[in-house]
C-alpha cells in the first residue's frame, strides 16, 4: 500500500478536483447537456418519426461527449497517481441521489450527473496502472477543515469557498475536501495494517 493517497472530491460544478488543487471543471458537459435538453424539449413537442429518431441520435451523441470527458478525466487522474506513487482515495457515493435534495432548478444537473462512470473509468485504468484505488466515506469532508481537523457546517459558507470558523483557515472547498479525502484513505490504510 502507498504511504501517500491522491484524494479526488467529485461534484456537478467541478466534476473532480484532487488533492494538489487541480480540477477539472464540468462547465462543458453542463452546458451540453442543457443544450440537449432544449433541443430534446422542442423534438418531443413535435412527435413526428424524423423527431424521434433525431432524438435517438442526441441521446448517444450526448452520452459519447459525457464519456470522453469521463475517460479523459479518469486517464489524467490515474497518470498523476502513477507518476507520484501515489493511491486514488475517491469518496464512495453509492446512493447519494437518494440523501441529497437540491433545488428544482438543480435537479436535472444531478440526475444526469455521471459520477459512477467516472468512478468506474478510474477503477479499471487505475488497476492496469498498478495503483491502487480506495472508497472512504464522504460524510463532513467538505465541511472538515484540513488545517486543523474542526468540522461545522459554518466552514462552508457558499458552495466554492471554505473557510474555518475556529482557525480562519480559508480556500477552495472542493480543494479542502479532497485534502480530507485523501487523509481518509491513509487513516484507513493504518487501520487496515493494524
Amino acid at each position: 500500500m502507498p504511504d501517500k493517497w491522491l484524494g479526488v472530491d467529485l461534484g456537478i460544478v467541478n466534476l473532480a478536483t484532487d488533492s494538489t488543487g487541480e480540477a477539472h471543471t464540468g462547465k462543458g458537459v453542463r452546458a451540453v447537456r442543457r443544450r440537449h435538453a432544449r433541443l430534446r424539449a422542442r423534438l418531443q413537442a413535435k412527435g413526428t418519426k424524423a423527431a424521434k429518431r433525431l432524438l435517438k441520435a442526441r441521446r448517444r451523441k450526448e452520452s459519447w461527449f459525457a464519456r470522453d470527458v469521463n475517460h479523459r478525466i479518469s486517464k489524467h487522474l490515474v497518470g498523476k497517481a502513477e507518476d507520484t506513487r501515489q493511491g486514488i482515495a475517491l469518496e464512495d457515493l453509492e446512493g447519494i441521489r437518494d440523501r441529497v435534495t437540491v433545488a428544482k432548478a438543480q435537479r436535472a444537473d444531478l440526475h444526469s450527473w455521471s459520477f459512477y462512470q467516472l468512478r468506474t473509468f478510474i477503477t479499471y485504468k487505475a488497476a492496469l496502472a498498478g495503483v491502487p484505488v480506495r472508497l472512504v466515506d464522504p460524510r463532513n469532508t467538505s465541511r472538515t477543515c484540513h488545517q486543523c481537523g474542526h468540522c461545522d457546517k459554518r466552514n462552508r459558507p457558499t458552495r466554492d469557498d471554505f473557510s474555518c470558523v475556529w482557525c480562519g483557515f480559508a480556500g477552495p472547498g472542493d480543494h479542502n475536501a479532497a485534502i480530507n479525502i485523501g487523509r481518509r484513505a491513509v487513516s484507513h490504510a493504518a487501520d487496515d495494517a493494524a
